[in-house]
């Protein structure tokens, strides 16, 4: 089947003219969790706990049996049930191919799958159920890459629709001008814009990488809230270009210290790096318990509610954790609370 636009998914689920396997696949991680959070959200919310699943493939105790059985599964007083699988290239490019690897695809010898004959006959209960899919189940994978010689994603190619997210597309993002088209874009969405070097160097900064520039733009618009024209001075305020976090304890120092535009470079930079965000809530509500009462005892009651709320949220998906985290650290800091 020829690839499709995440526009021509949208209207799949818009039409209820839902394909039965879908494959989500690209760099784009906001686009990939929209998509599949879109299928899903296909069953009545009521219905849903019976009827939509979602698995990683990194489970070690996940297997292709395990997901077909829930994909045969028949829905429960709904028209289909929807059974994602995230993190799938784990299976779909479980490693980098090895040399000989390479040398055989190069000779036509694409049929092997990256991770070996174990993989291969792991996954062939999942070729097969691909040439004839349960209409009832909308199976999807979602994934950041595959290997197109695998057996099963050849056949994902050929039986299912593949959705490409690349997010910023092929080439050189930056000096290809894509990555300023997607600021400028953003901006324009809420009303607002970069001037020319703020632009630019919050594109050199993304390096390329589309999930970071979503994130710095987002990061960027909050810093900046009130503000219609937004300066090369915000950007250098808060987007970082991905140098460490050497102190674990770097954004607590500067929230006490009410360094804000300082806090959330570091937090942006810490999240980058693979920082788990409930850990993050849990060293900021250290702060508010242990030391926010003695250096700004008029806030402490306040940032209680704060950091609480912010756990619920985190704890039940209401809102990207980075923008969760981000209005907490302004709050600490003494920043009021910005909507979006």
């Amino acid at each position: 089947m020829p690839t499709a636009s995440p526009e021509t998914l949208r209207s799949h689920i818009s039409g209820g003219k839902l394909q039965p396997v879908y494959l989500l696949v690209g760099d784009d991680d906001r686009q990939l969790d929209a998509l599949a959070t879109a299928l899903s959200d296909t069953v009545e919310e009521g219905l849903r706990a019976f009827n939509c699943e979602r698995v990683y493939a990194t489970d070690k105790d996940l297997t292709a049996d395990t997901v077909l059985e829930s994909a045969r599964t028949a829905p429960m007083m709904a028209p289909h049930r929807v059974v994602t699988v995230l993190r799938a290239e784990k299976w779909l490019k479980p490693k980098k191919l090895s040399a000989s690897e390479m040398a055989g695809e190069a000779e036509g010898e694409d049929d092997k799958p990256s991770g070996g004959a174990e993989d291969k006959a792991a996954l062939a209960p999942l070729v097969e159920y691909l040439k004839h899919p349960v209409p009832s189940t909308v199976l999807v994978f979602v994934a950041a890459d595959v290997h197109k010689g695998a057996a099963v994603v050849k056949a994902l190619y050929k039986n299912a629709t593949v959705v490409e997210c690349r997010g910023l597309g092929e080439g050189d993002p930056v000096r290809g001008g894509t990555a300023l088209a997607f600021i400028r874009e953003a901006a324009s969405a809420t009303g607002r814009q970069f001037e020319p070097g703020a632009a630019q160097l919050l594109a050199e900064r993304s390096g390329g990488d589309i999930s970071k520039l979503r994130a710095d733009v987002d990061h960027v618009l909050l810093f900046a809230q009130g503000k219609r024209a937004i300066t090369k001075a915000d950007v250098e305020a808060v987007s970082s270009d991905r140098e460490g976090v050497q102190d674990p304890w770097a954004i607590v120092n500067a929230i006490e210290r009410g360094q804000a535009a300082e806090a959330l470079r570091l937090l942006g930079v810490a999240l980058e790096e693979g920082a788990v965000p409930v850990i993050v809530l849990g060293q900021l509500a250290w702060f508010v318990r242990e030391k926010l009462p003695r250096v700004r005892p008029q806030t402490a009651a306040a940032a209680v509610q704060a950091a609480f709320r912010t756990d619920l949220d985190l704890k039940s998906s209401g809102g990207d954790p980075r923008i969760l985290l981000e209005r907490l650290v302004l709050e600490l800091c003494g920043e009021p609370r910005r909507r979006r």
